[in-house]
């Protein structure tokens, strides 16, 4: 009796196990409907003209030419990657803020970071012409540096431990890391960036490999760039003085280092608007990299459209505060470039 009990019991288990599962379709409520613009804004960091701009421009990127299993519609994708790059958590705990699956949000963040990259990638470019004026001004009018069209510096972007090339993304704190150069211009917005190199990468070799640097060596653009004392100091590169000789060469450290310090509130920008910048993320660093690259883009449109973090927690950096790591290698024309900056202007 015992033996056919339990049979009976497994043949009720595998009756169940073979009947379908039963497709649950939840509501898929649209955030810009039911939130206001301070709402959204705390959710997803963008208000609502911000979010229909980007929505507007990477629609046909986003749109399935289907309505089988309920396909998600484009504000939904968007939506998903604000909110993941916001925050920087879990796929599912992203996706359990709109009632979607996890592998949907994944996929829904990839191909929207793509799409960003694909349609915005102009949004970041150099000053040139009368822009350039711009930037000039605008640069001089913190601290009277003359001619200076960008500040340099980079900063590291945690990840897991990658399968390939383990030892190249450890940085000097141990971390493993992306390193990302960035050159920001007097209102915070990225003009330059290069993303692409390990952690262990010093960031002068970035800068020499980067086009940037090719660009100036070519002379295409006239002007300035500031950075700290782990660059070389060159005729387009200006580094401060390690040891100020005279009270022109201490004026001319002082001013550096004021004009300097917004390149480190761009950071503290942006890693505060998109938390996973500062979390770091969960994946290979090449989609590490496109996830990177889409939040300075956004970064940039928000500032175009004056939709901005109102950040007063960014501490500023001290004024004497342009030590890297030192950099022993100044040429002789950015040398004497530097002393006669010093001599004119301080």
């Amino acid at each position: 009796m015992a033996a056919v009990h339990v049979r009976r019991l497994r043949n009720r288990h595998r009756r169940r196990r073979n009947l379908p599962r039963p497709r649950v379709f939840r509501d898929r409520l649209n955030p810009l409907e039911s939130l206001d613009d301070e709402e959204l804004f705390d959710k997803y960091r963008f208000r609502r003209p911000t979010i229909t701009f980007i929505l507007n421009g990477i629609h046909n990127f986003l749109h399935r030419e289907t309505r089988r299993n309920f396909a998600l519609s484009p504000v939904i994708q968007l939506l998903l990657f604000l909110r993941f790059v916001a925050t920087g958590t879990h796929l599912s705990l992203v996706g359990d803020s709109l009632c979607i699956s996890e592998s949907a949000t994944g996929r829904a963040c990839r191909d929207v970071c793509q799409a960003i990259i694909t349609v915005f990638r102009n949004i970041i470019c150099f000053p040139v012409g009368e822009k350039a004026i711009q930037v000039m001004e605008g640069f001089r009018r913190i601290a009277g540096f003359p001619n200076v069209l960008g500040c340099i510096d980079g900063t590291f972007v945690k990840i897991i431990s990658p399968h390939e090339n383990e030892a190249d993304f450890v940085n000097r704190k141990g971390v493993h890391s992306l390193n990302i150069q960035m050159v920001c211009d007097p209102n915070f917005r990225v003009t330059s960036m290069c993303a692409k190199w390990p952690g262990s990468v010093h960031d002068s070799r970035i800068f020499r490999t980067s086009g940037l640097c090719q660009q100036f060596e070519n002379g295409i653009h006239q002007g300035l760039l500031l950075g700290d004392s782990g660059y070389p100091c060159t005729k387009y590169l200006m580094t401060p003085y390690l040891s100020p000789a005279n009270n022109c060469q201490g004026n001319f450290n002082r001013a550096l280092c004021r004009t300097r310090v917004l390149i480190k509130q761009t950071f503290g920008i942006l890693k505060r608007r998109f938390n996973c910048l500062h979390d770091g993320f969960r994946t290979t660093p090449e989609q590490s990299v496109k996830y990177i690259t889409s939040c300075v883009i956004l970064h940039d449109i928000g500032i175009n459209h004056n939709d901005i973090i109102i950040n007063n927690n960014i501490e500023e950096i001290a004024i004497g505060d342009c030590r890297g790591d030192i950099n022993m290698n100044p040429t002789f024309d950015g040398t004497a470039k530097r002393n006669d900056i010093a001599r004119q202007f301080f």
